[in-house]
């Protein structure tokens, strides 16, 4: 395996993880730039190469790089600031109101001042056409060509950029839109064109719809990037494979995601909850928690074994039903802005800093008070090491801010108004957590939670206590978690059908019949991409539910129970994934099952790096002894002398006890009084309980690679 960079482009900084074949992988983070996001990639890159022993050029040092897997924020960006295509939409007539109807329901019913989504297509550019299907796929009307003709000349006349096209039941006939595609080919060819049954043949029709929209409405979007990315990597000497971070955890190539944008709506996040499963298994542990909180937000994931997959989701109040990682996001990380709300309440975030101004002590034009100044002020941080010295911080600038804005306010002083800040940051980031495993039907206190984020492991030992989380793991590259997981991720594409009938009724040969066609449309993608047949996988999973239900689960279901026509099993997984979901199932009522949608996903293993295990170097840590500095103690609410570490100088089973703080480039971790630490065989840094020493013994003797 050659050399291989995980680059993940966040809202404050872009993060690199080189790793190199033969010694540790190495760290690199730059701010990122929002107008441009690829001039960040080449900066940083620029000074990766920079820093090789002896330094080389851009050129030289790509023609040694033979994989770069890169995770996105583009497109997410793009929706959340309306800032995508010209977009026009070709539908059925009669339902193309649907984007604003959307399923009837208002997602506040008790807020009178509720306002509805605003549709990313306008209305004039959402043309109806003759045309209709039942919903066996026959035909009831043929479909329109003049009026799909005449939909084109007013995309055309209007400076349409994207089209979408999805018709009523053409899940179960495509015809029609092919049809209607061939002609938007012919007639509109520079569009960029989504059609429904090639995105998402599956029934709902505002689902399909609201997600072939986001498709062509970011896609432009993605495809300028992408193209200004390859080139300038091209230009720069870089003849390898690159790769994109999808939603789904897995990975593809820039030639899927340009078809398939909205794939790449989790792009960056969706990496951190495989990566944070590797660092979990060092410790015999298959279900984790993690979390990133880095400059602008804070992601909360929960990982059963592998990372938990929906089928459906929303991005800014839009419905998307592609497969993605069930991440909850909130505007929670070093960015993020303290303000007091009408009530005369501390509120932090969720607007952000960002990098630029940022906080008010980078110094860099910040007027508002930030999670980071409060961070400065508590002494988490210390004002000549941040960035490893890269970066000073003004700690008065901090001081006179958070007096101003919060500390006068509230009649208290500043350290105070700091302290509040941080415990509010804190419980936003923990209710973030309770989202993804209490809602779930999950005990957060059965996990550990695997810290990242190069602000996570400033504030994890709060949140662990407000959780009752005894064990936590700070991977020693928790700054940039999501890149090293992007190193892991395999090739993943994701292919639904709807098959709808009674698991009483199903007809085995049928199901036999489709599952084949889709096992062989997946290995022939993964063929295209050079991934042989011992290297390919597929997991099936088929939506169920009780009869009258309206939504259902996706179980997870073995190929041979297909095979046999095991009807018994199927239904004995769904009873228990219906059981754990909702706490009931209705195995003994004799409630009839549905089959709604067959779901394969193809994989493609790919190489990945390998963690290098460290020799044991005892308890002692005195080595990695940097001084004392004074901290904000919460349970004392008062200052005193902490001991400081030097991260890169601990070693396996180093020992720290509580309250200390590790200091690394590019992030700090800070002990709490009531967490100890120990460096496990990877060089990470697992935090428990004080008194819990078999969580000790694990730390230092478990051990999957």
């Amino acid at each position: 395996m050659g050399l291989k960079i995980g680059i993940d482009v966040g809202g404050t900084f872009t993060d690199f993880l080189v790793a190199w074949e033969d010694r540790e992988p190495e760290i690199f983070k730059v701010l990122s730039t929002s107008d441009d996001p690829s001039a960040a990639v080449i900066n940083g890159l620029t000074e990766i190469a920079g820093k090789q022993n002896p330094p080389l050029s851009l050129p030289q040092f790509m023609a040694t790089v033979e994989t770069i897997v890169h995770g996105t924020t583009v497109t997410t960006n793009a929706t959340l600031t309306r800032n995508g295509a010209k977009s026009g939409l070709i539908t059925t007539q009669g339902v193309r109101d649907a984007l604003e109807m959307r399923r009837g329901i208002r997602e506040e019913q008790y807020n009178n001042r509720y306002t509805n989504v605003e549709p990313l297509v306008e209305r004039y550019l959402r043309v109806g056409v003759q045309g209709r299907l039942r919903r066996d796929g026959s035909e009831v009307e043929p479909l329109s060509l003049e009026e799909v003709e005449q939909a084109i000349d007013l995309f055309r006349a209007e400076g349409v950029e994207a089209v979408s096209i999805c018709f009523m039941n053409a899940f179960a006939n495509a015809e029609h839109e092919h049809q209607a595609a061939d002609l938007v080919r012919e007639k509109l060819p520079g569009a960029y064109l989504t059609v429904s049954t090639d995105l998402l043949p599956s029934i709902r029709f505002y689902q399909r719809v609201s997600t072939t929209v986001l498709n062509s409405y970011i896609g432009p979007i993605l495809n300028q990037y992408l193209e200004k990315l390859t080139g300038r990597l091209s230009e720069y000497g870089f003849n390898g494979i690159l790769l994109i971070m999808q939603s789904n955890g897995g990975v593809m190539t820039p030639e899927t995601a340009r078809k398939t944008a909205a794939l790449t709506l989790l792009s960056g996040p969706a990496a951190g909850p495989g990566a944070g499963l590797i660092y979990a298994q060092a410790h015999d542990q298959d279900n984790c928690i993690v979390v990133d909180m880095g400059g602008t937000s804070f992601e909360a994931a929960l990982v059963t074994g592998s990372p938990v997959l929906v089928n459906e989701g929303t991005i800014d109040r839009h419905r998307i039903a592609l497969p993605m990682l069930a991440i909850h996001t909130i505007g929670a990380g070093g960015g993020s802005i303290g303000w007091i709300d009408e009530g005369g309440l501390l509120r932090m975030g969720p607007q952000s800093a960002g990098a630029v101004p940022g906080p008010v002590s980078y110094g860099q034009g910040g007027k508002l008070p930030a999670c980071t100044d409060a961070n400065l002020v508590l002494g988490d941080l210390n004002p000549d090491f941040f960035a490893g010295g890269a970066m000073q911080l003004d700690m008065e600038a901090a001081r006179t801010a958070i007096k101003e804005h919060i500390a006068d306010p509230l009649d208290m002083d500043v350290e105070s108004a700091a302290a509040g800040m941080y415990r509010v940051a804190c419980n936003n980031m923990a209710q973030g957590v309770r989202e993804v495993t209490i809602k779930r039907g999950f005990d957060p206190r059965e996990v550990p939670m695997i810290v990242a984020g190069g602000a996570g492991p400033i504030h994890s030992c709060m949140i662990c206590e407000e959780l009752q989380i005894p064990f936590q793991i700070v991977p020693r590259e928790s700054s940039i978690l999501c890149a090293v997981g992007m190193l892991m991720g395999d090739i993943k594409h994701d292919f639904v059908r709807t098959f709808f009938t009674r698991l009483s009724e199903l007809d085995w040969s049928a199901l036999q019949e489709l599952l084949a066609g889709l096992v062989s449309e997946g290995a022939a993608m993964l063929f295209d991409e050079n991934i042989p047949a011992e290297r390919q996988q597929f997991q099936v999973n088929l939506d169920c539910r009780y009869q009258k239900q309206y939504h259902e689960v996706s179980v997870a279901v073995d190929r041979e129970w297909i095979s046999a026509g095991d009807t018994n099993a199927v239904l004995a997984a769904f009873h228990a994934e219906h059981n754990r979901l909702y706490g009931y199932s209705l195995e003994d009522q004799q409630v009839g099952v549905e089959l709604i949608n067959v779901r394969l996903q193809a994989i493609g293993l790919t190489d990945k790096p390998k963690f290098r295990v460290q020799e044991f170097a005892g308890e002692d840590a005195s080595g990695a002894l940097k001084g004392e500095r004074d901290m904000y103690i919460f349970s004392e609410q008062a200052f005193r002398p902490v001991a400081v570490y030097d991260g890169h100088k601990m070693r396996f089973g180093n020992r720290v006890s509580g309250p200390a703080m590790i200091e690394q480039v590019t992030t700090a971790i800070m002990v709490s009084d009531s967490f100890d630490c120990v460096v496990d065989k990877y060089g990470s840094f697992a935090l428990y309980k004080k008194g819990q020493e078999d969580l000790v013994r694990t730390a230092l003797e478990g051990g999957q690679t």
